[in-house]
């Protein structure tokens, strides 16, 4: 009896004890949520402190970006494309391929290295004044922070905390933790795991307590406390949701079509992504130096439209026109924060019809409603706005706003833009599995024949 007893709590040790891997598991999830709160802050300090850089730069020297800009995005794109290809573009795109298949993305995709470059290069883009948001390349390098932590922990990985590190990004990015579960569900939804919900929740909360612990209870853009009458919904939220599906759709067939694009109207720079990146860059700085509002994330900008200044009619397509160049170029960096201040130009271009309703209440609409036909996913969007802006009494019309965005944006763009966009880096990856699989069969045919 008494041998049994003791192999029964060797065996109990072993399946529940500190070395056990539920507990390196839980042990690499912990771990890896502090550290995704800690470099998202860093991220957030390094990205802002680039993006007002430059814009004290450009003031100063007007037609200076006429030439750092081009250089710039030519040089990132250089880099990106010879030595760092993982790291271009959003970084969401990779995470939802990197869940079809993460054995082969960790070394891939989601490695130390792309994860390190990727946030240089996003910081270097905005100090070249492109039109990025640091949200995207958030949820990369987190989920490639969980990722290292289970490595080395030695937990088995699995889609679940993907999906978990690429939410908690976002939820330490915006400083919004219900965002980030609302994005694991919406925009990851194909790979999620319903049994492992409550840990991905904790990680989640977890960076999201981090953040907040060092950065205090800021909102991203700013108190709103405006409400609108019953009346007043049913007249804006309609408009701003089939103008914000529209043009907001019309964005994302842009950038799902920029290869047929750019193959009909500029086919000598088909084979040229540095000299592509180039014009794109001269693009960013001719409107940046125009405009003098057009550059970085617009953060600054998007917040003093909803705290009532103005701003020009031709803000909201100017910043329309900038990010598509950026995102066209393909630096690494997101199109959350620029989506979001294209939105709030949509809102100055939406109060003129509505003069007489609250203008901060007219902008989110405006701001909710082009953000979701970018990206279609409602929920997520109205979470992210509501926590960033503390406008809670306009949950319902936000929603409404955002659904009929929703619905708009499908008739423009049929394919969700991360679904699309995720594409290529998912036939990336089967390529490498089948290569993988190819050498390890040709390795293993030498021993066969000889035995």
């Amino acid at each position: 009896m008494a041998r049994l007893d003791t192999r029964r709590w060797r065996i109990l040790i072993r399946r529940y004890g500190p070395a056990s891997p539920i507990w390196r598991r839980r042990l690499a999830m912990g771990g890896g949520a502090v550290t995704i709160g800690l470099v998202a802050l860093a991220f957030a300090s390094l990205a802002d402190a680039a993006s007002e850089m430059f814009g004290a730069f450009a003031e100063t020297y007007v037609w200076a970006p006429l030439i750092v800009t081009p250089l710039g995005f030519a040089a990132i794109t250089w880099i990106t494309r010879r030595a760092f290809p993982g790291a271009a573009g959003s970084g969401i795109p990779q995470v939802i391929a990197a869940a079809q298949n993460p054995k082969q993305a960790v070394g891939v995709l989601l490695s130390v290295r792309t994860a390190i470059m990727k946030l240089l290069l996003t910081v270097a883009a905005l100090f070249c004044g492109a039109s990025v948001g640091r949200e995207g390349p958030t949820v990369q390098v987190s989920a490639a922070i969980l990722t290292w932590f289970h490595r080395i922990f030695r937990a088995p990985m699995r889609v679940s905390m993907l999906i978990a590190g690429g939410a908690a990004g976002v939820a330490a990015a915006f400083n919004t933790p219900l965002a980030g579960v609302t994005f694991a569900i919406e925009e990851l939804a194909d790979a999620y795991e319903q049994r492992v919900a409550l840990l991905v929740m904790t990680t989640i909360l977890i960076a999201g307590m981090v953040s907040l612990g060092l950065a205090g209870d800021y909102v991203y853009f700013g108190v709103i406390g405006e409400r609108l009458k019953v009346d007043a919904v049913l007249r804006i939220a309609p408009v701003a949701g089939v103008i914000g599906g529209l043009t907001g759709g019309l964005f994302a067939r842009m950038v799902l079509n920029l290869g047929a694009i750019r193959d009909r109207w500029f086919p000598q720079l088909t084979e040229r992504p540095v000299l592509w990146a180039m014009a794109c860059g001269v693009l960013v700085a001719v409107l940046g130096v125009v405009t003098g509002a057009t550059w970085g994330t617009g953060y600054a900008s998007a917040r003093a439209i909803l705290e009532g200044g103005d701003a020009p009619y031709w803000f909201g397509p100017a910043k329309f026109l900038t990010t598509f160049a950026t995102a066209a170029a393909g630096l690494p960096g997101g199109i959350f924060a620029p989506s979001l201040t294209t939105g709030a130009g949509l809102g100055v271009l939406l109060r003129p019809l509505f003069p007489n309703d609250p203008a901060g209440a007219v902008v989110l609409l405006g701001m909710v409603a082009y953000f979701t036909g970018v990206v279609r996913a409602p929920l997520t969007a109205v979470i992210i706005i509501v926590e960033a802006t503390a406008s809670r009494g306009l949950i319902l019309p936000l929603f409404l706003a955002a659904l009929i965005a929703h619905a708009t944006s499908a008739l423009v763009c049929k394919e969700r833009l991360y679904d699309g966009l995720s594409k290529p880096w998912r036939r990336s990856l089967a390529a490498s599995a089948r290569e993988a699989e190819a050498r390890r069969k040709a390795a293993m045919a030498p021993e066969a024949s000889g035995g």
